[in-house]
This record gives structure tokens, sequence and C-alpha cells, in this order.
């Protein structure tokens, strides 16, 4: 943005300045040709000179600290099977039990004694992700669904695709390699639906709108901005990085079936809320930033043989 003008000499104010008033008038004009469009190009250079200074492709996988963050709402038994796939190497593990009535927390700390805790303000997954966002202090932040149908052991697949240059890796079951056990045929329906919908109204090219399964740079937080409490997160996240100009790389990623118990998510209401989102964070074609095709990590057969590591028995 261009500065004001300073006003000196003949045209300062002196009682006849109209020299002053109409170089004032020409600043302020000038001041509101800056719109939304030069205020998100202004962003997207930020982005660019944050990725350049701490990541994008010199990216160090051994300097580079993971913060893995999981809601966990009763997944005691559950967590068992997650925490025990982890993998090595790990800066934080920061769980989020909300109001759970199970073991979860004493499960998740004979398990991993240095786990975090974190408490919730509200309740919901959004509000579980927000407030465990805000006490990350990795570089990288992995969000992993504690019911088990989010493999651990696909984790050093997303590190690799932002050490490569990537500033969101979006997890993706539709893509080769990746695939579900846990999405029942209306879900599925539902899910190719709001993601047509939302790639027309938004200019974007995702596969996976709806999938929980993700990873990205800290410094990408104050983009995303997450301000909503519901299992809708999962979308407004996505919306918000391609809103913002990060560089996205869809993973392909294997759902397993949940192991124990049922699901939180309500299928009809959930699905409302989703397409609520989308219609919400919808900015104006010629407000856009141009959304920049994800490129893709696919997987063959090899890796997704190991996509089903063990189940602790009963």
């Amino acid at each position: 943005m261009t500065p004001l003008p300073s006003i000196s000499g003949p045209e300062a104010p002196n009682g006849h300045g109209a020299h002053a008033l109409l170089a004032v008038e020409a600043a302020v004009s000038e001041h509101a040709a800056y719109d939304r469009s030069d205020y998100r190009t202004a962003e997207r250079e930020l982005l660019e000179q944050e990725r350049r200074a701490g990541g994008g492709r010199r990216g160090n996988r051994n300097a580079t600290r993971v913060s893995v963050v999981i809601p966990a709402l009763n997944e005691a038994r559950n967590l068992l099977h997650v925490l025990s796939n982890l993998p090595d190497g790990l800066f934080e593990v920061l769980l989020v039990p909300g109001s759970s009535t199970d073991d979860t927390v004493a499960v998740a700390r004979t398990l991993q004694p240095d786990v975090r805790v974190i408490h919730q303000t509200r309740s919901g997954k959004g509000n579980a992700l927000a407030c465990a966002f805000a006490a990350c202090s990795g570089d990288i932040v992995i969000t992993l669904d504690a019911d088990g149908s989010a493999n651990p052991e696909e984790i050093p697949a997303f590190v690799g695709a932002l050490l490569s240059g990537a500033d969101f890796a979006k997890g993706t079951r539709f893509i080769q390699g990746g695939g579900s056990h846990d999405m029942t045929l209306l879900r599925q329906l539902g899910n190719w639906g709001l993601t047509r919908l939302a790639n027309m109204l938004h200019g974007t090219h995702y596969s996976d709108l709806c999938y929980g399964y993700n990873a990205f740079w800290r410094r990408c937080l104050p983009l995303m901005n997450v301000d909503i409490d519901g299992f809708e997160v999962e979308t407004l996240i996505n919306l918000r990085a391609a809103k913002s100009g990060m560089r996205v790389t869809e993973v392909a990623s294997f759902e397993l079936q949940r192991i124990h118990g049922h699901s939180n998510l309500k299928t009809f209401r959930d699905g409302w809320r989703v397409l609520g989102t989308i219609l919400r964070e919808r900015v104006p074609r010629h407000h856009r930033i141009a959304h920049t095709p994800p490129s893709r990590l696919e997987a063959g057969e090899r890796r997704a043989a190991r996509r089903s590591p063990s189940q602790p028995a009963d």
C-alpha cells in the first residue's frame, strides 16, 4: 500500500489549504484502490517468504519437529491400536479427550507417557482441533482420528509431501493407493456430491473433501483460523487452505474400519453442516486466488499391503 503523502511547504494547511485538501483526497482515493485482491496477493507473498525461510523444498526430515493431534472422545480401546503404531521420532503427541467418561487419558499416558492432554473450551471435533492447534509447538501438525480408521504408518508419507514443497498435505481415499473399509454407500455418495459442489463453487480440484487425515506446516494455522466446532471442520480447513493460496499435495490414504465402538458422525446432520460451510466460505470469483490443482502422491500395491496393521486382541 502506498503511504499517505506528507504535506509541507506551500501545501500545508493554513486556512486556505485547498491544495492540501486535494492532496488528501487523492491519497484517500489511492488507498481505496487497494482492494481485497491486493490484500490477498500480499498475503500470498508473505506465505511464500515463510515457505522459503522455514521449510518448503529445503525441508530437513531429521530437523523437523512433528506434532500429532488426536481428538479422542471415549476412544480408550482404540487408542491401544493407534498409539502403538505411531512412528518413532515424533516431537509431541497432543490428545484431546473432550468429555470422555472412559479410560482414554489413562490409556494414553500408559502407552505414551509424555502425551500432552489438551482440554477443550467447548465441545465438538472442530473445537478440539482448534484448542490443540493453539497448543502445538512442532513445525508440522498432523491430524489423526483416534478410532483406528486412520493408519499411523502413513504419517511418513504426509511428512514427505511437506518436505518436498507442499504447504498442506491432504489425505484422500479416492486416488490410486487410497480406499476405505469404513465408508457406507450413503456416505460415499454424499462425499462425492459435496466434493463436486465445493470444486465448482470454489474453483478447487479436490478428490476427497470430507476426510480428516491431513498435515500442514504450523505457520499456516493463522490462514486456516479454525473457528467452528463440529465435524465440518475438515471441510473448512480444506477450503481455507485453497483460498489462502497454499501449495497442496493430495496423499493417497487407506481408511481402515473402526476397531471398537460406534462413530460419533451423524450422516445427515453433519452433511448439512458441511453444505453450509461450503456455501459460507465461497469467495466471489473476481476476489479469488487461483487454486493450483494439487499434486498427487499416489501409492501402489506394495505400500497398500502395509496398510493393515495387526489389531489388538479384545
